[in-house]
């Protein structure tokens, strides 16, 4: 990442990260700022977020609703986990013997960002999605390791590798239940439609089906 900002430079930096990693992480300046990494991901996470509000289009009202407003959440969120990933990954480049600075690792976690597009146009795949952009982002540190933090490949792969492992489980884990709860919300809907036009005593019936249904999800999910 170019000292100045300049788009064009987004782009190609973006282009290198992903075609050529090894030989973008080799010349990466490791020092200059955090302006120009920080302007890096919020372009790559707001081009994540359009990419999300354009397949939105193919869903429902509520999930059009969602997708636009990612283009607003999506780069916040880039921000704030960009700092905050930026530490750990500090943090586990200290431990490995590093001698960069928190800049540097920031830096790195900047370049790899170039991926959120393709990751936004993935995420449509369930699971697989998820488990692509840990592997890719798991792939990219490990570049980032030898090539700028001068560590070992080996041990590089060993110490992300098993980081990844847990990242991937947990983000099934995590998929899997959201994925149920939209379902069981989905058809908690559906039993309420036409709510408002069923006379008093159906609209106790009704009722009564939707609380026993929401006690029976609690029940499977325990």
């Amino acid at each position: 990442m170019s000292n100045t900002f300049d788009y064009n430079r987004v782009i190609n930096d973006a282009r290198a990260v992903i075609t050529r990693p090894a030989d973008y992480f080799q010349t990466m300046e490791k020092t200059g700022g955090f302006a120009n990494p920080l302007i890096f991901v919020v372009v790559m996470a707001a081009i994540m977020g359009v990419i999300t509000a354009v397949m939105s289009l193919f869903g429902s009202a509520g999930m059009l609703a969602v997708g636009f407003g990612a283009i607003i959440i999506m780069p916040i969120g880039a921000v704030i986990g960009s700092f905050i990933g930026a530490g750990i990954l500090f943090i586990i480049w200290k431990l490995m013997g590093s001698e960069q600075s928190y800049e540097t690792a920031y830096r790195c976690l900047a370049a790899a960002t170039a991926i959120y597009p393709i990751i936004g146009a993935l995420s449509v795949i369930p699971y697989l999605g998820g488990i692509i952009a840990v592997a890719w982002g798991t792939y990219l540190m490990i570049e980032a390791s030898v090539a700028v933090h001068g560590r070992d490949r080996k041990n590089a792969s060993i110490v992300f590798g098993i980081l990844a492992a847990l990242m991937i489980i947990s983000n099934i884990s995590s998929e899997y239940a959201s994925r149920k709860i939209a379902d069981r919300a989905s058809e908690m809907g559906e039993m309420l439609e036409g709510y408002e036009d069923l006379s008093p005593e159906e609209q106790g019936q009704k009722m009564g089906e939707f609380l026993k249904g929401i006690e029976q999800g609690m029940d499977k999910s325990e």
